[in-house]
């Protein structure tokens, strides 16, 4: 490749994440974004590229990929422990420059990739925020469903709910991927990679109703290339929208903590896990590729075990 400027680089990379990897638009949007920001810090933090020492620094031009060298991705991040960065973005981003580093070298760029001998920082695991059984059952119970919209949002939160899937995967669907009879949905994940996910009857039976009541009022029929979820005009909802209309349920339902779709997701693992599922079985469900990723749920069930035996135990 023969490119004048790291941005032209970044362009090409970001482009190969999306036609050859598959990558989301958000998780494009997430590269490019962090890439940005290590080139500019890389183009104004020092005229003079350090590849050594202080004392070994020579001028060279700043647009040249190969002066891009550990100890400039090291400031870089010492730059953002600075401003206080959380230290999972800055795993993020370090994760990023790795990823195109590798790119680069891969196409004959770079000789060596610089990012490789650069530590991820030790990130605190914090424990993910869901919803007791109760306060989701309180949340979806309090929407009324006597207008069309009601009947949707219903349907949405208790597809997301039923099955633990992504936000994006929610507003993602079609109608011909919910399978009525064989009670489950179609859904594309991350990396456009498809899976089955279980949804119970209950699920169901709101979102038929909501697409049945969506016929008879506005005369919209099925058809395979359409949304299963429709905004006012009549196209695909967005992630957005679905996380505004939740945070207006859950101060009219009284919760008193802030509720994001992603606590759902949580919501759902945390749950299944709590009745006894197996751990591989809920990976599958939410399409994790790493059971480690999984895993943090478990955190949450022996948190809550702690908590009920030092509450029971008599002998404290």
């Amino acid at each position: 490749m023969d490119y004048s400027s790291l941005q032209e680089l970044l362009d090409t990379f970001v482009d190969f994440l999306s036609t050859e990897k598959g990558y989301s638009v958000n998780t494009c949007r997430a590269y490019q974004h962090d890439l940005e920001d290590f080139i500019a810090f890389f183009f104004t933090h020092r005229a003079l590229v350090l590849t050594g020492s202080e004392e070994d620094g020579e001028e060279i031009d700043v647009q040249d990929a190969t002066a891009i060298s550990g100890l400039m991705i090291r400031s870089y991040l010492g730059v953002l422990h600075k401003q206080k960065i959380k230290k999972s973005s800055v795993a993020r981003k370090l994760s990023s420059i790795r990823s195109f580093m590798k790119f680069l070298q891969k196409h004959g760029v770079i000789d060596e990739n610089p990012a490789v001998a650069v530590l991820t920082p030790r990130q605190e695991k914090p424990i993910p925020n869901y919803l007791s059984v109760d306060d989701m059952f309180r949340l979806l119970d309090s929407i009324k469903t006597d207008t069309l919209a009601g009947k949707r949002n219903r349907a949405m939160l208790e597809t997301m709910y039923s099955t633990g899937i992504r936000v994006s995967e929610l507003v993602g669907l079609n109608v011909p991927d919910v399978d009525f009879k064989g009670k489950v949905i179609r859904v594309t994940g991350k990396g456009n990679v498809e899976r089955m996910a279980p949804i119970g009857q209950k699920a169901l039976d709101i979102v038929k109703d909501y697409r049945d009541t969506l016929h008879a009022e506005k005369g919209i029929p099925d058809y395979s290339a359409q949304p299963l979820f429709l905004n006012k005009s009549k196209g695909r909802i967005t992630a957005r929208s679905v996380a505004r209309m939740l945070e207006k349920y859950a101060l009219e339902a009284g919760l008193t903590a802030p509720v994001a779709p992603h606590d759902f997701r949580h919501s759902f693992a945390t749950h299944m896990l709590d009745a006894g599922l197996d751990l591989r079985v809920v990976q599958e469900m939410l399409g994790h590729k790493q059971l480690s990723t999984t895993q943090k749920y478990t955190h949450v069930s022996i948190d809550r075990l702690m908590a009920a035996y030092d509450s029971a135990h008599p002998r404290k």
